[in-house]
């Protein structure tokens, strides 16, 4: 989904600016960087379990549990709030009508009624596109009235390599919109990770950001433990909006968004078990289980590549011939027979796909042995589009040759610009073919 995750976006708005590459490339090498985002309740969790201050509620799958979450509360004066990895909310409207993911409720009585229409439906939100998300869960808290509202979140910042502190007093807003119309509200303070947050630096943000001077040193607190989570949870983003100065002089997390490397699995084993992978895309999910990089594009080339630079390449050169990309497919350094029926799988599952590009380097692996398996596929899958294959490296004439004797429309070209030229031809002629109901078979003499 597309799909530049927020920690990025902010990363990028507040780094100190140097030379990138064009923005499509950029934003695919970016998704290709995956980083587990969390539910918000799962987020609160991890909030209490700090000494964070925040909201009591708690988390409800069906709309009876979310009617004892919400007696569970004890207050009359609630926010029901559908547990969706999308931003805008509250703005959102569900597949079957009802406008809002976010709701002000009064009653347990309301909590049932509202959770009945969001669980197991789809919002709908400016970040989802038209296929919307399922709302397997509900988050109910109190609803807490706050004097000031700010805004605060802590990235790793590639410009100098370090973890950074975004804060800003406009707080409960689209900190982005805040960014581009206001960016002297924001506030950024770099952070030396061998020293961390200590209390000086820690109350100059809390001052700056304008906390009651009797909420200095409980947001100084808040801040430094907000770090630890951090460092402690291996997080690329805590977000906070708004974190707020409520009217007793409490310091609250209001809400939060939390993502994490998906490098540090491996110690942060109870976090990751919280990946809810029904708010991802599909393909995705399963392109990632097979050790694939995947994301699906707007073409109509398929495109199977070892290597993400060679994989960016290679949707240059489609796209400086006149062919548009389906997707952005990496299969690795191994590019196993097995990856490659996984790979083709993927891009065949979309009707749209009209020629396959693979494009492949025999460094790790053998030509030949790539060959094989290109060649077992086609046959176990009965793929009826054009393939063409640029197999360069070991053993790279006997895979030409392993092709050219299968008596399968596999095209075998060695030149890069040659091989483009022909996908973009082959899926062309595929496209001309359905528009006017003619077999591909008739169409490019199968």
């Amino acid at each position: 989904m597309y799909r530049l995750g927020r920690s990025r976006v902010l990363a990028s708005a507040f780094a100190v600016p140097k030379a990138s590459p064009s923005p499509r490339i950029q934003s695919i090498a970016q998704q290709q960087r995956r980083a587990l985002s969390i539910h918000e309740y799962r987020s609160a969790d991890l909030l209490r379990q700090y000494g964070i201050d925040l909201p009591k509620g708690g988390v409800a799958h069906s709309a009876a549990e979310a009617e004892e979450v919400a007696k569970q509360i004890g207050t009359e004066d609630m926010v029901i709030k559908a547990q969706v990895l999308a931003g805008g909310r509250g703005k959102g409207t569900f597949d079957n009508g009802l406008k809002g993911g976010v709701r002000v409720i009064y009653s347990p009585t309301e909590a049932k009624m509202f959770a009945e229409q969001m669980i197991g439906h789809k919002l709908i939100t400016k970040q989802t596109g038209a296929a919307g998300r399922l709302c397997n869960g509900v988050y109910i808290c109190e609803r807490k009235f706050a004097r000031r509202e700010f805004y605060l979140a802590i990235l790793m910042d590639r410009a100098t390599q370090s973890p950074v502190i975004v804060s800003s007093s406009q707080g409960g807003m689209d900190i982005e919109t805040v960014a581009k119309e206001n960016p002297d509200a924001i506030i950024t303070t770099n952070i030396d990770i061998n020293v961390g947050v200590t209390d000086e630096i820690a109350r100059s943000i809390a001052t700056k950001l304008g906390f009651s001077e009797q909420c200095i040193e409980d947001a100084k607190d808040t801040i430094q433990k907000l770090y630890r989570i951090f460092l402690e949870k291996d997080a690329t983003q805590i977000e906070i909006n708004p974190l707020s100065e409520t009217s007793d002089y409490k310091v609250m997390c209001m809400d939060a968004k939390f993502g994490f490397d998906d490098n540090a699995e491996f110690r942060q084993k109870e976090v990751f078990s919280w990946r809810d992978t029904t708010q991802e895309d599909p393909e995705e999910v399963r392109a990632a289980d097979a050790g694939l990089n995947f994301i699906k594009l707007d073409g109509d080339i398929g495109c199977l590549v070892n290597g993400a630079g060679l994989a960016m390449a290679t949707m240059d050169i489609i796209k400086l011939n006149g062919g548009q990309p389906a997707n952005f497919l990496d299969v690795g350094g191994g590019a196993t027979p097995a990856a490659i029926k996984e790979a083709f799988e993927l891009i065949t599952s979309d009707s749209k796909v009209t020629a396959i590009f693979v494009n492949i380097f025999g460094g790790i692996v053998r030509c030949d042995a790539i060959a094989h398996g290109l060649i077992n596929t086609v046959r176990s899958l009965e793929l009826k589009i054009p393939i063409i294959a640029r197999l360069q490296g070991t053993n790279m004439e006997q895979a030409h040759q392993l092709i050219n004797d299968s008596g399968l429309k596999i095209f075998s070209i060695d030149d890069l610009q040659s091989a483009a030229e022909k996908a973009v031809q082959l899926s062309k002629v595929v496209k001309m073919a359905r528009d006017i109901d003619v077999g591909v078979e008739f169409t490019l003499g199968i």
